[in-house]
């Protein structure tokens, strides 16, 4: 149901993904060097996937404040009036076989679908997969960042009903090793919210609406199953956002080539990429006067 590899295993594969990928990089055939860049982007995932489990090991040392803070995140959703995620759990606790899909989704569905996601990028939009990965990549790592301080789940508040536990298909008891103080915020949300925003935009009018629906989906599944507030995928989605604000903005800096006066300076293609004067018909300060 859930992939058992502790971070130290993610990590040694990420290192040996990537050190492959790179030597393959450097091979003449061009199927090595496509399958170099792809063992790379693999070794960038399974590090993503690394620090998770080592975020979630940090923070699980630090657990003593964990049920105040969640029950600082009940107080504040009641005072903005956000639904009751207890009441949003009780619709479907009489319909078991709904809960143990919400479960098998929970558990199952998180990495395969973003994973299938970044290949078909990879595959059929070379050009988009760069910039798209980078957003990923900050999204997650902000998720990490706060996820450092615990935040109990409802499962774990009075009130609320650890349907992984009472069907025995709980994550946390499989070896999983995911920490149980990580809900704050949702990389679950976060995500499944980047793959519905992508797909949406990329994909062709029969596939895209794909996207959308794993997200409504996600945000359900999480809150019935008693592992998220509906907080924690806000926040998910305001990272979300700010990261792809973020790679946009590096990426016109980093491509963004201007004399100190501020004009453009196209650059010749050739074999000595020399800046092109864009004011040819004007003297510079050196031709004035001799």
């Amino acid at each position: 149901m859930a992939i058992a590899l502790p971070w130290e295993y993610a990590s040694g594969l990420a290192a040996a993904a990537g050190a492959i990928g790179a030597a393959l990089a450097l091979a003449a055939p061009p199927k090595a060097r496509a399958v170099g860049a792809f063992l790379r982007e693999t070794a960038l995932l399974l590090a993503l996937y690394g620090l998770w489990q080592l975020a979630g090991r940090l923070s699980a040392g630090g657990a003593d404040h964990a049920r105040d803070r969640a029950a600082w995140i009940e107080r504040f959703e009641a005072g903005v009036h956000l639904p009751s995620e207890a009441a949003t759990q009780q619709l479907v606790l009489g319909h078991p076989v709904l809960v143990q899909i919400a479960n098998l989704y929970y558990a199952g569905v998180h990495f395969p679908v973003t994973i299938a996601f970044l290949v078909w990028l990879f595959i059929w939009r070379r050009g988009d997969y760069s910039r798209i990965r980078w957003v990923l990549v900050g999204t997650t790592l902000a998720c990490l960042l706060i996820q450092l301080m615990p935040v109990a789940p409802p499962r774990l508040m009075p009130g609320f009903v650890d349907t992984g536990v009472a069907y025995g298909q709980s994550v946390y008891g499989t070896g999983f090793g995911a920490d149980e103080l990580s809900a704050m915020p949702s990389v679950h949300v976060a995500w499944a919210a980047f793959v519905a925003f992508y797909l949406w935009r990329l994909a062709g009018r029969g596939w895209r609406w794909l996207g959308p629906v794993h997200l409504v989906l996600t945000v359900l599944v999480v809150v019935v199953t008693g592992n998220h507030w509906w907080l924690d995928g806000i926040v998910a989605g305001v990272l979300l956002v700010a990261s792809a604000w973020a790679v946009t903005g590096i990426r016109a800096a980093w491509r963004r080539r201007r004399t100190p006066d501020g004009v453009p300076v196209p650059v010749r293609t050739g074999p000595t990429d020399e800046p092109v004067d864009p004011r040819p018909d004007v003297a510079l300060p050196n031709e004035v006067g001799g």
